[in-house]
């Protein structure tokens, strides 16, 4: 895959990195500085691509009629996105299901989706949400339930220093959340206890 950056906001945001460093104590003429700046803003861009991105329109383009009624779990989706209070990496898992209500997605559309939404400055709590609520509008399916579990640099890399720590969080309608039965197959089939 080709990457292509606008070339005056790489070197905008550049500007504003090359003085960031230097604030730091850093010397930004050094060898290894040269062109750190430059990169930061291509890597800060290229984490940030979900802004460009229509998660609806994703799903939409690969909409299709089906009857089928039984639950489509697509688990163990990566995801990379940045905490919004530090701007430091939370990666982690999504897992993702719905009950189909005569119309199904291509199933590669579903990470897009959380790729759409993590590629962002998110809390996890909103990224949960904001699937959740995608996959409803578009799909209008039975259900759908979003479990997304993440290790938050923010959290193990400063500030509490728990290195070990996971966050969970969920978020279910429809079926999912009026059928204990329906969450707890959902729940063991991605392997999460919500206990």
């Amino acid at each position: 895959m080709t990457e292509e950056y606008n070339t005056e906001k790489v070197a905008a945001i550049a500007a504003h990195y090359k003085e960031i460093i230097s604030l730091l104590g850093e010397d930004v003429e050094r060898e290894g500085l040269l062109k750190s700046p430059e990169r930061i803003a291509k890597a800060m861009m290229f984490c940030t691509l979900g802004y460009h991105a229509d998660p609806g329109a994703i799903l939409r383009s690969a909409l299709f009629h089906e009857d089928y009624r039984q639950m489509v779990v697509v688990k163990d989706i990566e995801i990379y996105s940045l905490c919004e209070h530090h701007m430091l990496p939370f990666i982690g898992k999504a897992h993702v299901a719905y009950i189909p209500n005569g119309r199904i997605v291509g199933l590669s559309k579903i990470p897009r989706v959380v790729d759409a939404y993590a590629r962002r400055l998110q809390v996890q709590e909103r990224l949960t949400r904001q699937i959740k609520d995608c996959i409803e509008k578009e799909l209008q399916p039975l259900g759908v339930a979003v479990v997304i579990e993440a290790q938050h640099l923010c959290m193990s890399m400063r500030g509490v220093q728990k290195q070990n720590s996971v966050t969970t969080t969920s978020d279910f309608t429809g079926a999912f959340l009026g059928s204990s039965k329906t969450r707890e197959e959902f729940l063991r089939i991605i392997g999460v206890n919500l206990h």
